[in-house]
């Protein structure tokens, strides 16, 4: 609930201008009965026309109003909404990144669900609630008190009704609030099975295990509908409620007026006034009240504790220290992705100084972008220490560690916008002709130019570029920023041997450190230093050196060499 509430009131100022707007849509509900009622009374009963159609002018001006103030509220809504779901993701990625609870070492399949469909359910739910907590605050009241003033002898026809639903809602809270977890749960476990089947296809597939694996998701997705049907049924009791308190006391209006004008304790006009305020205000929102209490407020409830339980609030900046001028040094670092699982990387001491470039080689699958997630500080060793200028990574000041230790993953981000702005992302007090001098030092002028310079447009996701367009603009934007820790992890994978090895040599020209986790052997060609990686203690030495000792490296060598000579 924290980051949610901390959310809320970040954006109190939006919240009170969606109620004052309210104030203003809840005029006609205030009004609009008793209006209606004069037109008859004073106007059409008594056989003057211009008064009655001018009463109904006056309704007709007041709900226009009350239209202006509805489309104010939607309006503004977003001010409330989008923050609040980006603060959430925000909350959620940070807890399942560094939740220090868990020895769990495997990628969270379930955080799918999480920060797509919770947090979906938390940002509609909100809004629902906003919007319909709104309506119940000012719209019912306004029309019980234009009820109680208009029509005094039938304001107990609503008021029993109303209390008899309330009931209902309560009896029916605990079924809905279990089966509302119920379906939250299955939906998280089939996203891990789901999540799990698929980040293992390559061993389910050589294992045979294929129909075991299939067996494991269809029983998740069986249990995930059985819940959804469950929940539907409990839904659907929502039905009694709203019969109870939104249409009966039209029943009892039919059944109890007639003879009260009769009579001559009412008016024709003060029953229509009644009518009027009954279906236009009081059941719709009695309509609204069980749609709120039976989903909105359960699913809300529900997904923020189970977002709470599974992504333990942390810290924002876990870490205050600020690094000295020294390099990366790792020391006995141990790491695998699992509590009893075999370490991927085990007792590696590294030392990079500035000016280091490092190749790092092994085949797929053994723990060459883990180390790149050491190095970084995104992944916590379960042994030994990873140091940043004599300081622990991962206790280094976020800003900070973001500033000097930049990450250019496999896979590209690029987001719908100016060439400029992709490329000025780490780096916003760059000017144009640093931007442009990283553009041609890593090789993607013509890329640029293409686009049409940096005032071009870049598509949603690079959509409008190829994968290796998309990796060269992604290595300039790091190239352009002041980091002097630079770790490309099979960041040039779609690139030529050629447009490789361009980029490559850019980085490397920095006099920083690079860290080149290697799609292409060519990379450890060029490197100072190559870590070879292949389940067993990490080798670390220069091309010549591994080529002598190393028989798994001479191995990869002799693999690739015939290759690119063919």
């Amino acid at each position: 609930m924290g980051p949610y509430l901390r959310a809320l009131a970040g954006r109190r100022r939006a919240v009170l201008a969606l109620l004052g707007w309210s104030v203003l849509e809840g005029v006609p509900a205030l009004l609009g009965g008793r209006l209606v009622g004069l037109a008859v009374d004073r106007g059409f009963a008594v056989g003057d026309v211009r008064t009655g159609v001018a009463w109904l002018v006056a309704f007709a001006v007041l709900a226009v109003l009350g239209g202006f103030g509805l489309r104010q509220v939607f309006t503004r809504l977003g001010d409330v909404v989008e923050p609040l779901r980006d603060g959430l993701v925000t909350a959620i990625v940070r807890g399942v990144l560094r939740d220090g609870r868990s020895h769990r070492r495997q990628p969270d399949a379930s955080a799918v669900a999480r920060i797509t469909r919770h947090v979906e359910v938390v940002r509609d739910a909100t809004a629902g609630l906003l919007i319909q907590a709104r309506a119940l605050l000012v719209t019912t009241t306004a029309a019980l008190v234009g009820l109680a003033t208009a029509v005094s002898p039938l304001a107990w026809l609503v008021v029993l009704p109303v209390v008899a639903a309330l009931v209902l809602f309560g009896l029916l809270l605990p079924s809905l609030a279990r089966g509302q977890r119920a379906l939250v749960m299955a939906d998280e476990d089939a996203a891990e099975a789901a999540g799990t089947v698929l980040l293992g296809m390559r061993d389910v597939v050589a294992c045979g295990g294929r129909s075991r694996a299939a067996e494991d998701v269809g029983r998740q997705v069986d249990r995930q509908a059985r819940a959804t049907v469950r929940m539907a049924w409990s839904t659907a009791l929502r039905g009694i409620v709203i019969a109870v308190g939104g249409f009966l006391p039209l029943v009892l209006l039919l059944v109890l007026t007639p003879g009260m004008v009769a009579a001559g304790t009412l008016t024709a006009g003060e029953v229509l006034a009644a009518v009027v305020y009954l279906s236009t205000s009081v059941q719709p929102a009695l309509r609204r009240l069980a749609d709120t209490t039976s989903t909105v407020v359960l699913r809300l409830a529900v997904a923020l504790r189970r977002l709470a339980e599974a992504a333990p609030e942390v810290p924002e900046e876990a870490g205050d220290l600020v690094p000295g001028e020294g390099g990366v040094v790792l020391r006995g670092v141990t790491f695998g992705w699992g509590e009893h699982a075999e370490p991927v990387v085990r007792d590696l001491d590294l030392d990079l100084a500035r000016g280091a470039h490092l190749a790092v080689v092994g085949p797929s699958g053994i723990g060459k972008s883990t180390l790149a997630g050491l190095v970084t500080g995104l992944v916590a060793p379960q042994a030994g220490t990873v140091l940043l200028g004599g300081a622990p990574v991962r206790e280094v000041r976020p800003d900070v560690r973001h500033a000097r230790i930049a990450l250019v993953p496999q896979e590209t981000y690029l987001f719908t916008g100016t060439v400029r702005e992709n490329l000025a992302l780490f780096a916003p007090t760059a000017g144009d002709d640093d931007l442009l001098a990283a553009v041609t030092a890593v090789g993607a002028a013509d890329v640029v130019a293409r686009l049409g310079g940096l005032d071009g447009s870049v598509g949603h996701a690079g959509g409008s570029l190829s994968a290796g367009e998309a990796q060269l603009l992604a290595v300039a934007r790091v190239y352009a920023c002041p980091a002097d820790v630079v770790v490309l992890d099979e960041a040039t994978s779609n690139l030529d041997p050629a447009a490789e090895a361009v980029v490559e040599r850019a980085f490397a020209a920095r006099d920083g450190i690079l860290v080149v986790i290697a799609h292409r052997l060519s990379s450890a060609l060029r490197a100072g230093q190559v870590l070879v990686m292949d389940g067993g203690p990490p080798l670390l030495g220069t091309h010549e050196r591994l080529m002598a000792e190393s028989p798994t490296y001479a191995d990869l060598m002799a693999a690739w060499q015939p290759a690119t000579a063919a």
